[in-house]
């Protein structure tokens, strides 16, 4: 493999190596800067289990000309929630939880005000019936044991299993409180001690405050359709996010990041995230660390349902705490049996095992519309080409 230490141009300050058949990314990664608006970012591409694009560049922090740096990390939002979910599978794997088993046999206070028989499955597929969690009070979305309690006491926002939706808030207490029940351990610390740290990955739940130096602000976009909707309770989604603090900056602020909130509060870069998608496209496995038997990580291709989503009203393919491709928009390109977890703003991991290929793309400034915005496109566009 010829690797190719990337030329930066006088105009933007960048860093890292790519494959030379890879070249078009390189590109794409520099036009984002000079045409696209990017700010800062990061892009990591692997096949066949090594890496062939790792490329970092811009600025991390614009108020205070830091540029991103090889270690930069930034929030993720939602792609966090597909990593939470493998928490979650691990112990389906090991036997210590069973997917057809009703989520009251391990959390016996999830049983009342009628979810006795709602299944472990049912929350990975995003059929719990469980987006809007009204009996969250106020202000209490980082304060775990309030988030749980108020799981306990809410009724399914319709029969469970007749419709699916994108759990957007919920996802992670829901997979977290699991982990936690069966193994003892928070989803932070079990994701760190089981996946992290074997796989050396940069990435965490609940950043310590000697990390902060490393960390990219998130910069919103006013034309965000996620970040529009969650400012107005009167929106399904504004309605589930309700319980978040109101707090100025809130995405940046040291509640928020240090807090444990695996729906979104994730942080790391695209390095450490397409090395885990690449053991995804590998049948579960890199170099000697296996995070998930290969017959569990197959079905990850696979979806509970295809529909649009109750939650968002998007067409959606989603099952066990992963996304699924779609012919249009193809966001994780051409493959049909591509999944991943895109994040508001325009982050995403995804694993392409047909041709044994990941790809993950870590941005500070995020993007308009509702899906992963036209920086991202370009990336997954080149690597294709």
């Amino acid at each position: 493999m010829d690797l190719l230490t990337i030329d930066s141009p006088d105009d933007v300050r960048a860093g890292g190596f790519y494959d030379r058949r890879y070249e078009a990314v390189a590109g794409a990664f520099l036009s984002n800067f000079r045409a696209r608006g990017e700010v800062g970012a990061a892009v990591c591409v692997y096949e066949g289990g090594v890496p062939v694009v790792d490329l970092w560049g811009g600025m991390a922090d614009p108020a205070t000309g830091r540029p991103w740096a090889a270690d930069t990390l930034v929030c993720m939002m939602s792609v966090g929630k597909a990593l939470a979910a493998l928490c979650l599978l691990r112990l389906v794997d090991r036997g210590a939880v069973a997917l057809d088993r009703p989520v009251a046999d391990y959390w016996p206070g999830f049983g009342q005000a009628g979810k006795q028989s709602i299944t472990v499955a049912q929350i990975l597929d995003g059929l719990a019936s469980l987006v809007w969690i009204d009996e969250a009070p106020d202000g209490s979305l980082m304060d775990w044991e309030q988030m749980v309690a108020a799981i306990e006491r809410q009724s399914p926002n319709w029969p469970p299993g007749t419709a699916g939706a994108y759990h957007s808030m919920s996802a992670g207490f829901l997979f977290g409180e699991l982990v936690r029940r069966v193994d003892g351990r928070d989803i932070g610390t079990f994701f760190r001690e089981e996946i992290a740290l074997p796989l050396g990955m940069d990435y965490r739940f609940g950043v310590t405050a000697e990390m902060s130096g490393r960390i990219a602000p998130l910069l919103p976009s006013n034309e965000s359709a996620t970040l529009n909707a969650l400012a107005d309770v009167n929106t399904p989604l504004g309605r589930a996010w309700r319980p978040q603090p109101a707090v100025e900056d809130f995405f940046n602020s040291p509640a928020f990041r240090e807090g444990l909130f695996p729906s979104a509060n994730g942080h790391g870069n695209a390095r450490g995230v397409a090395r885990l998608y690449a053991a995804f496209a590998n049948h579960g496995e890199i170099d000697g660390v296996r995070i998930l038997s290969a017959g569990l990580t197959g079905r990850l291709s696979d979806a509970a349902w295809h529909a649009d989503c109750a939650l968002t009203g998007r067409e959606f393919a989603y099952g066990l705490g992963f996304f699924q491709n779609l012919p249009q928009p193809a966001i994780m390109g051409p493959s049909a049996r591509s999944f991943g977890h895109p994040g508001a703003g325009g982050a995403i991991g995804f694993a392409d095992p047909e041709h044994n290929l990941a790809f993950a793309y870590s941005p500070n400034k995020m993007c308009g519309g509702a899906s992963i915005g036209d920086r991202c496109s370009a990336l997954i566009a080149a690597v294709y080409s």
